[in-house]
């Protein structure tokens, strides 16, 4: 019975330890005004969320921005902005944690991806690898 009880709270630590929720605080980043609009495309919702507003990349001094205008999504764990090949990412860069499920919010792309290639921005849980929504750029 000892053994039960200690996999039992091992598997609540790990249930309460996965990761945490985006904020809800509206957010209202902007990006400069001097940035140019290189690609963009509206949010569809994937299986495990819904989630709406347009995802934008802009080009400001030789590096590229994500800002998600208008945006909304249901919360999950771990939700994490990436620029992938893919809707559903498997090739992908991480911009790290969304910083809320709301508002205006701007993302620095540390990379040059050829964005030929890297098609999508993704809202993905990666404690669960749930697709919560993407959305396909075009020029």
């Amino acid at each position: 019975m000892g053994k039960l009880m200690i996999v039992l709270i091992i598997g609540l630590i790990g249930l309460f330890a996965c990761g945490k929720q985006a904020p809800t605080t509206t957010l209202d980043e902007m990006v400069d005004t001097s940035a140019m609009l290189k690609y963009s495309g509206e949010f569809i919702s994937g299986p495990y969320g819904k989630v709406s507003g347009t995802a934008q990349v802009f080009l400001h001094n030789n590096m590229f921005e994500v800002k998600l205008s208008n945006f909304l999504t249901t919360n999950g764990p771990a939700l994490h902005v990436f620029i992938s090949k893919e809707a559903m990412p498997i090739n992908f860069i991480d911009l790290g944690g969304l910083k809320s499920t709301n508002g205006n919010q701007v993302y620095s792309v540390k990379d040059m991806p050829d964005f030929a290639s890297y098609k999508f921005i993704s809202i993905h849980c990666v404690d669960y690898n749930h697709l919560f929504g993407s959305a396909e750029l075009f020029k």
